[in-house]
């Protein structure tokens, strides 16, 4: 008996020690934080599903406001929430050598099939995926998908009207979404989704699984946290990672593994593949003489369902989050909205009355107010990376390891009356470039900066201001009884942030005057 109890204390001092392993790490360097739990750190509402990521380091941000740097804990592994735009530019830009990993995977080699994409891959995969797929965002790739864009555009505005015409609300966040759904489904994988006439479609359905943060994911990013070796073969994605296994395959086989002249995503990465192995100089290693060695990697089909994947995903979700909270902002601002709807009328008489690459161009007010609607809630509200070398921050006495993670949280950086005036008011004039501030290029960034930036920036802001232009031209939005002003995050929120409840409004159609 006695020797089983001295086992049992034996085991759980163990047990805690190894939940607790680091918890000293910003007290020895002198960085603010707060105590941490043993077993949870800092982060215990996150994995509870009581706070998401984002709140957690706006939380951080805003309680040592005469800081550059704070510290926290995910579980017991040392992170850095930064608050200086200064160091902020150096991590992303300057010093990118130092942090080129996003930090998403608590393991050093990415395991899950779906998460060697170009969002989730770090080092020499992820540099040979940029480089490979840089030039399928260029202007002319652009032009040639907007046709897929207006197909889908127009489906917003008949779906908008019938439910406008019985005076329905609208939940603005779902039909967004079907309708980016149906964007990318096209664009993406050559297909007719149709989610804004079906209810039941399995692309919406899949959409939702893929971000719906339910306890069981909850408890396998916990457990990655907690042991990423024990865990590393953990699936997040095990539920969708073989449905769009098999739907890449089968679109790749009908096209003969050619492109199709479709020119959408499946026909860019096949024109990726027909180039041959992916090859280039390795960003992780050496040579003994410095220079870096030669890295390669073969675009499979499996490897191509990833990049599928996280367009889908990144490009829908994302999308859907900022036009709909731009509809919800001009819906509490009319005098904002009809703003907006000038500018629209404006162009689309110069354009024939029709949606066009062009006309989207010329939207410059539309334009700023979607900028202002990203400023105040940023789909993604926070950026990080891992640190891939011991690195030192300039002019601080602050040397950190490989291996710790730094957040920036862009929600609290755009709301900070420090750099925005008023941050508060929704106010497109803002983003005049007569009047804005080019030093908050480096604090106002939805899409990112540096090597890491959103490859897809240009497509999803066309994607976003085609949507809106769809619906305002024909629709004016107001709120709906059960509308909350401020809504709430919805704290089981990933990476990209999500309105507990949604955002219901009504929809009106619009007497113009020809």
């Amino acid at each position: 008996m006695i020797i089983f109890v001295a086992l049992f204390v034996i085991a759980l001092t163990a047990l805690y020690l190894y939940g607790t392993r680091n918890h000293k790490y910003w007290l020895d360097k002198g960085v603010q934080h707060d105590k941490p739990i043993p077993f949870f750190g800092t982060n215990a509402k996150n994995y509870l599903l009581r706070q998401s990521l984002t709140e957690m380091a706006v939380e951080a941000y805003w309680k040592y406001p005469k800081e550059k740097v704070v510290g926290v804990y995910l579980v017991s592994w040392p992170a850095l929430v930064l608050r200086d735009p200064d160091i902020i530019k150096q991590v992303l830009t300057t010093d990118f050598i130092y942090f080129y990993g996003r930090g998403l995977n608590t393991h050093d080699e990415v395991i899950e099939p779906m998460l060697r994409n170009l969002f989730f891959a770090d080092g020499d995969l992820w540099r040979l995926l940029r480089q490979r797929m840089t030039p399928a965002f260029t202007s002319g790739k652009l032009r040639s998908m907007f046709p897929l864009i207006i197909e889908r555009a127009e489906k917003l505005q008949a779906r908008t009207a019938s439910a406008a015409a019985e005076g329905r609300t609208i939940d603005a966040r779902d039909i967004m979404a079907r309708y980016t759904t149906d964007f990318i489904g096209a664009c993406g994988f050559g297909l007719d989704a149709d989610s804004l006439n079906d209810e039941d479609s399995a692309f919406r359905k899949l959409g939702k699984n893929i971000f719906r943060v339910r306890l069981i994911e909850s408890v396998i990013i916990y457990l990655k946290d907690l042991c990423p070796v024990l865990f590393k073969h953990a699936k997040l994605l095990g539920s969708v990672e073989g449905e769009l296994i098999d739907l890449v395959k089968v679109i790749l086989k009908q096209r003969n593994y050619q492109p199709s002249g479709r020119n959408d995503f499946i026909d860019l990465l096949l024109e990726c593949k027909n180039k041959g192995i992916l090859t280039g100089e390795s960003i992780e290693r050496s040579k003994p003489d410095g220079t870096p060695e030669e890295t390669s990697v073969v675009l499979d089909d499996v490897l191509m369902a990833a990049q599928v994947f996280v367009f889908f995903a990144a490009g829908f979700e994302t999308s859907s989050s900022a036009t709909s909270f731009t509809l919800h902002q001009l819906a509490f601002n009319p005098e904002v909205q009809k703003k907006v709807q000038d500018d629209i009328d404006r162009v689309l008489a110069k354009h024939n009355n029709k949606l066009s690459y062009d006309a989207i161009k010329e939207m410059t007010y539309l334009d700023w107010t979607f900028k202002e609607a990203m400023r105040m809630f940023p789909s993604l509200g926070f950026l990080i990376r891992k640190c891939a070398k011991k690195y030192t921050f300039p002019n601080m006495d602050l040397t950190i390891d490989p291996g710790v993670r730094v957040l920036m949280p862009l929600q609290a950086l755009h709301m900070d009356p420090l750099y925005f005036e008023r941050p508060e008011e929704f106010r497109p004039e803002r983003f005049d470039p007569e009047v804005f501030d080019n030093k908050l290029k480096n604090i106002y960034m939805p899409f990112g900066i540096g090597p890491r930036a959103c490859i897809g920036e240009r497509l999803g802001h066309m994607q976003s201001l085609a949507g809106l232009a769809a619906v305002l031209s024909k629709f004016s939005v107001r709120p709906a009884p059960e509308t909350v002003r401020h809504p709430r995050v919805d704290p089981p929120s990933g990476i990209v942030q999500s309105i507990l409840g949604g955002l219901p409004l009504l929809f009106e159609k619009r007497k113009i005057c020809m």
